[in-house]
Formats: structure tokens, C-alpha cells, sequence
């Protein structure tokens, strides 16, 4: 009925018996360095050129902090800060 499969169930099931509870596992490794900081400066930036492209984001981040970003990280921020990439009229 929900596609799920024996073996997921399982994994929960023994999940539940061993900790009491199933809610989600942390997600593995270090925080994200570089996406704090964009996000922490991202505001100010899309306040002043809401309409630049990702790539010009990126540049624009590396120009400032002097590290690189991918567009997807900018993407990702862009997306947690809930601004759209539309561009204004």
C-alpha cells in the first residue's frame, strides 16, 4: 500500500526497539563551513542586486570572502533564505 520495503521496516523496527524512538539520524560529517557564512551574508547582498544570476552570486562570494562556491551551494542558499530567482521587472 505505501511501497516500503521488508528491509526498511526492519531497520525501523529495530531502530524503535533499540533507541525507543524513529525519528531520523543525524546527518553524517562536519557542518558546512562555507554555507554558513554565505548565509549569514546573503541578505545584504540580495538587497542591493536581488536580480544578479547565481553565477554573479558566486563571484560576487568569492570577491568578498576569497572562497569559491558552486552555483548549487548558492542555489541552496538562496532557497533556505526562501528568495525566489525570478528576476524583478
Amino acid at each position: 500500500m505505501f511501497a516500503v520495503s521488508v528491509p526498511s521496516i526492519e531497520r525501523w523496527l529495530r531502530q524503535r526497539r533499540e533507541t525507543g524512538r524513529l525519528a531520523p539520524k543525524p546527518v553524517p560529517g562536519p557542518p558546512a563551513v562555507k554555507m554558513n557564512a554565505v548565509m549569514e551574508a546573503l541578505p545584504e547582498r540580495l538587497a542591493d542586486r536581488a536580480d544578479a544570476t547565481l553565477e554573479e552570486q558566486c563571484s560576487w562570494w568569492y570577491e568578498v570572502s576569497g572562497v569559491e562556491v558552486s552555483t548549487a551551494t548558492m542555489s541552496r542558499a538562496l532557497t533556505r533564505l526562501g528568495w525566489t530567482r525570478k528576476k524583478s521587472p
